[in-house]
């Protein structure tokens, strides 16, 4: 019986889809509207080549991209050594459960060698928010406890267990109700949460990020992290500490967790591990901890994953682990970033649309300043609008369309936009991106300019649709 209804489109001619035919796909097989929401910030162009920071369109025009895959590309696009380690295990089978897979037990070893402390068993998954369901499970399944504790602004994915300790109600409202027991506390308060372990003694674990990535870049106090180790051990409550886009160098260490000597009781993995190549995610945790939840042959199986430590994925973060520490590209986060931030303040003092600059290493945010009372009333309230949640991307969408730098804004905090590019970045492309953020700022001096100027895109993107 055949059930096609049209002709198939082979992986060649995929290959070869105009820019036009693959929007027009997108939009009625896909998610039309992201498609209208990438097309109202000129964001919707097909590539057709990537290299290191340097991305190619259809065209032949090139763009740096500084938003790195959301922190999955520490090695920039199409790492060879990457590529190499996946194409030396290409006849080797995939996902054969029923086995030892002695690629994964190597990147396991390779990590238990590598992660702070203790921390030596390893659960191998596809993506960060895996990561964090599989922290969760472990936590609760090791202290018998059934409360989470998070932070406010937080995310940690879109899954119903992630998403229940991610702190924004925009991605959480559709899908109530949630896993239960979950309680939300500010970011950065060690106060707020030995107030939580005062009052409830079911708490099985706090889940944190060392950096809030998607909240907007927000790096807390100098010594939170430590507090935090202090009362989580006070109070027999499990630290989980979330980094899926600060670990791997990002920040300047290779977890940014080592700022501040802390050694938490989980360790979540994923975006760049993959070295952008594959998608692998992964949990760490100690001995001890793995022994209550999973020890022995009856619990082995309680927590698994399909596609879990394939091959593929498995070389892939050999690889990558391998280029991240024999380049030391911690240390060149480290001083790449000292450079930029140095660069950003002096920008700040000049333009007042820049509200403030933070982060470590090559996890930037830059905030921009909401409209004043007067702008506001003299665009009937559309300029207040966009500036509360569009301005990042107003901006992103300048720098893109004027200067060829690829970023984005954070998810939940639309005013600021990341500057996050590969760790393998060049200083010539640093300034670039530089110039090219100058040159907007310039133009764009105030948010009453840059809501102008989204709305007359609105007003284009319409006319054109």
């Amino acid at each position: 019986m055949n059930r096609l209804r049209g002709e198939l489109i082979s992986p060649e001619a995929a290959l070869h889809l105009s820019e036009p035919m693959a929007r027009e796909l997108y939009k009625k097989y896909q998610n039309p509207g992201l498609a209208t929401m990438l097309n109202l910030v000129g964001f919707d162009k097909t590539y057709a080549s990537a290299s290191g920071t340097v991305i190619k369109d259809l065209q032949g025009n090139e763009y740096l991209d500084f938003l790195a895959g959301y922190g999955s590309l520490n090695l920039g696009h199409n790492p060879e050594k990457v590529l190499e380690a996946v194409e030396a295990v290409s006849m080797r089978p995939n996902i054969l459960q029923l086995s030892i897979n002695p690629i994964s037990a190597a990147l396991a070893h390779n990590l238990a060698l590598l992660a702070p402390g203790n921390l030596g068993r390893t659960f191998f998954c596809n993506s960060g928010t895996e990561a964090v369901e599989g922290a969760l499970k472990l936590a609760k399944a090791a202290l018998g406890k059934k409360s989470i504790v998070f932070c406010q602004n937080s995310f940690h994915g879109k899954t119903m267990g992630s998403l229940s300790v991610t702190g924004r109600k925009k991605y959480r409202k559709e899908f109530v109700p949630l896993v239960p027991n979950c309680i939300e506390i500010p970011f950065g308060d060690a106060g707020a949460l030995e107030e939580i372990l005062k009052k409830n003694s079911d708490i099985a674990a706090f889940i944190v990020e060392p950096i809030q990535g998607e909240g907007g870049i927000n790096v807390p106090p100098e010594g939170y992290l430590r507090q935090v180790r202090r009362l989580c051990s006070e109070y027999n409550v499990l630290l989980i500490l979330d980094e899926v886009q600060t670990g791997l160098g990002r920040t300047g260490k290779l977890f940014a967790c080592e700022h501040e000597d802390v050694e938490p009781d989980i360790l979540c993995l994923a975006k760049s591990l993959g070295g952008g190549v594959m998608p692998i995610g992964a949990f760490i945790t100690t001995e001890v901890l793995w022994n209550k939840a999973y020890g022995g042959i009856e619990k082995s199986t309680l927590h698994t994953s399909t596609f879990g430590g394939n091959t593929r994925a498995a070389a892939a973060g050999l690889a990558t682990i391998q280029e991240i520490i024999g380049n030391d590209l911690p240390g060149a986060a480290a001083e790449k970033g000292k450079y930029i931030l140095e660069k950003l303040n002096s920008m700040k003092e000049n333009y007042p649309l820049i509200k403030d600059v933070r982060g470590k290493g090559l996890l930037i945010g830059l905030e921009f300043a909401e409209p004043g009372s007067l702008t506001n009333k003299l665009t009937g309230g559309i300029a207040g609008k966009l500036a509360r949640e569009y301005v990042g991307s107003l901006v992103a969408g300048d720098l893109y369309r004027q200067g060829k730098v690829l970023t984005a804004y954070t998810l939940n905090n639309p005013n600021v936009i990341r500057l996050e590019p590969p760790l393998t970045v060049s200083y010539d492309e640093i300034d670039k991106m530089l110039q090219a953020l100058n040159s907007v700022l310039k133009k764009n001096s105030s948010t009453f300019r840059v809501a102008l100027s989204g709305i007359k895109n609105v007003i284009a993107s319409k006319l054109n649709s």
